[in-house]
């Protein structure tokens, strides 16, 4: 009797591990809404007048940028000294190649007290309509 009550445990706690594990085969949808948001809100900054910056390496910058962007490298050391002369009044959009260092330069930026819109890449930008050259 015991044998049989562990057996039933060990394959109802199997049971539910693998329902839990299953999945629902829609997760690709969360990252288009993410994007679909993203994309809104870069197009309402762009409308507003929003001021661009770029948070890539000077190197990125000179190899193409938004046209009328200003350059502030996310990961060079005076990039708070630079962020803290900048206006509170103004909006920003930040974008880098990829969307990881603009999302890091967001989050930095907002504790700063700064309003900013995370443009994510280059190409996103390129796809709300801000013109690359």
């Amino acid at each position: 009797m015991a044998t049989l009550l562990r057996s039933l445990t060990l394959c109802l706690a199997l049971a539910l591990t693998l329902t839990a594990c299953g999945g629902d085969g829609e997760s690709g949808t969360v990252p288009e809404v993410a994007n679909t948001t993203v994309a809104a809100a870069v197009e309402s900054a762009k409308a507003e007048g929003a001021a661009v910056i770029d948070v890539r390496t000077p190197e990125e910058y000179a190899e193409g940028h938004v046209e009328g962007a200003t350059n502030i490298d996310v990961q060079a050391t005076d990039f708070d000294d630079r962020v803290a002369e900048l206006d509170r009044d103004t909006t920003y959009v930040v974008y880098c190649r990829s969307g990881n260092r603009s999302a890091a330069a967001a989050e930095r930026m907002r504790e700063a007290g700064l309003t900013v819109v995370d443009g994510g890449s280059l190409e996103d930008m390129a796809a709300a309509g801000y013109p690359v050259g």
